[in-house]
């Protein structure tokens, strides 16, 4: 062995032998975690605490200054620890909102959403079914003990879906359905059924861990406050739940869903014409267009169908964009007059729409920048 790496080797081995009392210590505060869990299920408390989240990570920041660790990478650290405790909670059983255990009927049970509630409804004591379209026959045997029917069908057969239900459930039964578009399978439920009306949106895909987080959009319709059992369950699985008017929800999506999808399709579909492989475009990139491109490329990892029926959903959507291209023709303008002036009033403008939100962009994405590419690169 060389001389330098003899010198090496003592502080080298106190090193592992430190990095081995970490995980011993991980391994300890898993334990207790565990503990948690089967406490906070009997006290019927959430998995996510925000407060205590941020408390506990101020808290550690002051002491990892106090240390003379960089407070900003003992927070990360903490949170990873935090947040492998929350996937710990979500694989065990959940603290449940009510006194009984409630009957839950998840239309198109079969399919990501679905099967994914399903299960974490029945992992929390609830008792839970699914229809899809080999046992629709099962409706009329269950109908009479059901608390609540989701339906979680693709946005294009929702209607019809709900109109099928039309007179076969309870009066007492709430029916509600988990569509990225509210107001018109909203209105649909309540032409369909004289009972309990609410319209859910999970602001999250089929692929999570975990529920810990995610955010739950409530839009109550018809005697809303006999589905607060289950915005309360929600938060027990560790969510957050906002209540929103379905009008301004579709407004928001609109943006959020239609034309952020169809700007990946744009920008997907430019590169493949012009034959810019994204493999090869990666060895080019900096730490932010490589998020971009990720951001593209995982929409077309699946379904085309989901996306179409997204952008599509309805005329207002389509309406905007229609909207988005004649205000893109109009910045084409600038390029085809090599107008810089122009550029630089329309992006002043844009800056001055922005506000702080601009400062507070900057900030989070140079936070998202350093750890991808201490990641990946």
């Amino acid at each position: 062995m060389p001389h330098q790496n003899r010198e090496l080797a003592s502080p080298r081995k106190r090193i592992d032998e430190i990095d081995e009392q970490i995980l011993d210590l991980l391994s300890e505060r898993g334990d207790i975690v565990r503990d948690v869990i089967k406490r906070k299920v009997k006290n019927k408390l959430p998995v996510f605490v925000p407060k205590r989240e941020e408390e506990k990570s101020e808290a550690f920041k002051k002491m990892a200054a106090q240390k003379g660790i960089d407070p900003v990478w003992a927070e990360d650290f903490l949170r990873m620890i935090m947040t492998a405790s929350r996937h710990t909670q979500s694989q065990e059983k959940f603290p449940i909102a009510t006194e009984e255990p409630r009957h839950i009927l998840f239309i198109g049970g079969e399919g990501g959403m679905g099967k994914l509630y399903k299960g974490i409804a029945e992992q929390t004591g609830h008792h839970a079914y699914s229809i899809d379209k080999s046992n629709w026959y099962e409706l009329e045997e269950l109908a009479p003990k059901l608390d609540m029917v989701i339906v979680t069908v693709p946005i294009n057969v929702t209607q019809a879906v709900i109109e099928r239900l039309s007179g076969r459930l309870h009066e007492d039964t709430i029916l509600a359905d988990f569509t990225s578009n509210k107001t018109e399978p909203m209105l649909a439920m309540l032409n369909s059924h004289t009972g309990p009306v609410v319209g859910l949106h999970p602001m999250h895909g089929p692929d999570v861990q975990n529920l810990s987080k995610q955010l739950m959009v409530v839009c109550p319709a018809r005697d809303g406050d006999k589905a607060r059992w289950f915005a309360k369950q929600c938060e027990l699985w560790g969510m957050r739940v906002i209540e929103a008017d379905p009008e301004n929800h579709d407004h928001v999506m609109h943006l959020v869903q239609g034309l952020r999808h169809f700007v990946a399709l744009l920008h997907g579909s430019f590169m493949e014409h012009y034959d810019l492989n994204p493999n090869d475009m990666l060895d080019y990139s900096s730490p932010i267009y490589r998020a971009e491109l990720m951001m593209t490329g995982r929409i077309f990892a699946q379904s085309a169908e989901l996306y179409a029926d997204i952008v599509f959903a309805n005329e207002e959507r389509r309406e905007l964009l229609l909207r988005f291209f004649k205000h893109h023709q109009k910045l084409a303008q600038m390029v085809e007059e090599n107008d810089r002036e122009g550029f630089i009033r329309e992006f002043e403008g844009v800056t001055d729409f922005f506000g702080k939100f601009a400062t507070q962009a900057l900030q989070e994405s140079e936070y998202l920048i350093n750890r991808l590419a201490d990641r990946f690169s």
